[in-house]
């Protein structure tokens, strides 16, 4: 993910990851209820109407009709884990509570919802119940499994009997290719435990690189000032036709609080990871096996290196593709204002003709891939640029 000065990375979910600058602090627990005041301001039914008459004659749904059509399909997600400890007095046991939010992808009773709001500090959840809303101040609270966790894109697939829950109402998804910036959206969920929450806004930007929990980068995220708060996690970021566009993941904040730096997993990644996790339970990734460091036109000029941006090679692994193909690791390290970077490599400069112009930009165009892929890599080796075609294999498991 893009760093913002000064601000706070946090996932919207009951266990809480914050990044500040590299560092990672874990929180988990219940979520705090907070007091706020409201100012409640009536709408005339003149205006009403007029807003209903615009979005009909545009084809766009207002927020009060997106709301109405997929709220119902909407779910508050509950997380028990066990928590093991010992003292002078021994060994003892206790659990804690996540909250997040989820929604319904079919009438087989599978449920969206982000890793993180399952699975925390490389623990499981001991057991998860999904809430479903009913008519008014009504709910239904069913049992759920979990089928499948990604932490790679923050992804995990939840199930429940149809039978136990009430009717289900599917939500439609979208294309997250065709997103632009300035699009209306809405996001449903329970921030702060304010359950079956609806906020409304617009995207802000497309494209950025997230951060996962695992520390993997999630390409195409979709940026959004629509209010995102802690409980928001795995709930849908919907788009004016009523279709679900991306998972609300993240915040960046100063305060830990909403400041209109929403975040949502594309729904097009977090498709393809819910067609694996429901065939196999796990997600296969794509695989190139080098490390590197970031130049930029400084550090590039610092370096000798006839580059204004790309990727230095820092080391290879082993037996990768990267190797394999004839990409070259760096073997020197030479230190610039305190930064060690291994140099003599090959400098990354883009992949399949796109420009690669950080650490980043790279994790993400090969997870655009899968294994077995091949992918023309162009580097800068001393003088010249070479392209090389290297075949992607299966990422190893812990990398």
């Amino acid at each position: 993910m893009r760093k913002f000065p000064s601000s706070l990375l946090t996932f919207a979910g009951g266990a809480a990851v914050a990044v500040i600058l590299v560092t990672l602090l874990t929180v988990s627990g219940i979520l705090p209820f907070r007091t706020v005041e409201t100012k409640v301001v009536k709408q005339t039914s003149s205006s009403a109407a007029t807003t209903e008459t615009a979005a009909l004659t545009t084809g766009a749904l207002t927020a009060a009709q997106i709301y109405k059509q997929d709220s119902g399909g909407v779910v508050e997600v509950l997380s028990t884990f066990d928590q093991q400890s010992s003292s002078q007095f021994g060994p003892s046991s206790s659990t804690a509570q996540a909250l997040g939010s989820g929604f319904v992808v079919s009438a087989q009773g599978y449920i969206l919802t982000n890793a993180h709001v399952v699975f925390s500090n490389g623990v499981k959840a001991g057991s998860v119940a999904v809430v479903f809303k009913g008519t008014g101040s009504a709910t239904t609270r069913v049992k759920a499994t979990i089928a499948g966790i990604d932490e790679t894109s923050d992804v995990a697939l939840l199930k429940v009997d149809p039978v136990q829950a009430p009717k289900l109402v599917v939500l439609q998804l979208g294309d997250s290719s065709k997103v632009q910036a300035g699009e209306p959206v809405v996001a449903i969920g329970n921030p702060l435990g304010y359950d079956f929450s609806v906020t409304s806004g617009i995207v802000s930007a497309t494209s950025r690189n997230l951060q996962s929990p695992n520390g993997a980068t999630i390409p195409n995220g979709i940026q959004t000032d629509a209010a995102i708060n802690e409980g928001n996690s795995g709930g849908p970021l919907i788009d004016s036709s009523g279709k679900v566009i991306g998972i609300n993941e993240q915040i960046a904040s100063q305060s830990g609080g909403n400041q209109g730096l929403g975040f949502a997993v594309p729904i097009d990644t977090a498709a393809k990871v819910m067609a694996q996790l429901k065939t196999s339970g796990t997600v296969s990734y794509a695989y190139l096996g080098v490390s590197g460091q970031t130049l930029s036109a400084d550090s590039s000029k610092a370096l000798g290196v006839n580059a204004s941006q790309g990727v230095l090679v820092a080391q290879d692994a082993g037996a990768s593709p990267a190797p394999k193909a004839g990409i070259k690791g760096g073997s020197q390290q030479t230190a610039i204002q305190g930064q060690t970077y291994l140099t003599g490599g090959d400098v990354i400069t883009a992949i399949d003709g796109t420009a690669v112009t950080s650490a980043e930009d790279l994790a993400a165009a090969i997870l655009q891939h899968k294994p077995g892929d091949s992918v023309t890599v162009t580097v800068l080796r001393g003088g010249s640029t070479l392209q090389i075609k290297a075949t992607l294999a299966q990422r190893p498991s812990g990398t």
